[in-house]
């Protein structure tokens, strides 16, 4: 039976080698012959500050992604907040191909939208206003034009400034709206969405339509597979 896998929210970093540890593992057991496709739907990183830093981590991680890719297994990434400047250098050196920040997908015969879901959290005016900017043309440009020490200085002041901007906020605030959830997928004419974000995954159901939200990996993995038959979404600690 084909497959199809999806992830998000790894967080992945140098200082938590057992998510990586995790991630290489979750590679080794189900990336096998019947699987079509690995979707990433962002926050793979917990931080990426351009293609050019040369993070001895993320090249490790590009070799093992090359080889799914080279084995005929198709791999997909869209951008999440922490990692929204990947870009197609490190894409081709993954053997991954970058999506927009919302598409649709043919999920063995059900239109599928999937996305990180930041975008839907509206509540959250100032983190909206911040990624108006920085999706926009000109910010990223001149973010990956300063030098490195300076970007990942920016970096680690913004990492510092949204852990004390969400610890003063409640928890609606921070997740997605059930009004931009039925725009989403009135906006695609699709019954069945994914995506990550908010760290709670679960799958919900508005009027007929399904959601399923990922988890992140912060003491489990986290994923959801797809075949014709339909979808589960699995969660297994490190120590399983």
């Amino acid at each position: 039976m084909r497959k199809s896998y999806f992830i998000s929210d790894l967080h992945l970093t140098e200082h938590r080698p057992d998510i990586t540890a995790a991630f290489y593992s979750f590679l080794s057991k189900h990336m096998q012959d019947d699987v079509d496709a690995l979707y990433i739907l962002g926050d793979f990183f917990e931080v990426w500050i351009g293609d050019d830093e040369g993070n001895p981590l993320a090249l490790e991680i590009a070799t093992k992604l090359r080889a799914i890719s080279e084995r005929g297994i198709k791999l997909f990434f869209i951008h999440g907040n922490r990692d929204f400047l990947v870009g197609q250098h490190y894409a081709k050196l993954c053997g991954m191909t970058l999506l927009p920040e919302q598409t649709v997908i043919d999920l063995y015969g059900t239109a599928t939208v999937i996305l990180h879901g930041d975008e839907m959290c509206t509540q959250d005016e100032v983190y909206q206003k911040f990624r108006k900017k920085s999706r926009g043309w000109w910010w990223p440009k001149l973010m990956l034009s300063m030098p490195l020490w300076y970007r990942r200085r920016v970096a680690r002041n913004a990492r510092e400034k949204s852990k004390q901007s969400q610890m003063g906020k409640a928890p609606e605030i921070l997740d997605v709206t059930e009004e931009a959830v039925l725009a989403m997928f009135a906006r695609y004419k699709v019954s069945n969405m994914i995506h990550g974000h908010t760290h709670r995954p679960d799958v919900h159901h508005h009027n007929g339509q399904t959601r399923t939200v990922l988890g992140d990996w912060y003491s489990q993995s986290s994923y959801l597979v797809a075949t014709e038959q339909g979808q589960t979404l699995t969660q297994h600690s490190f120590s399983d």
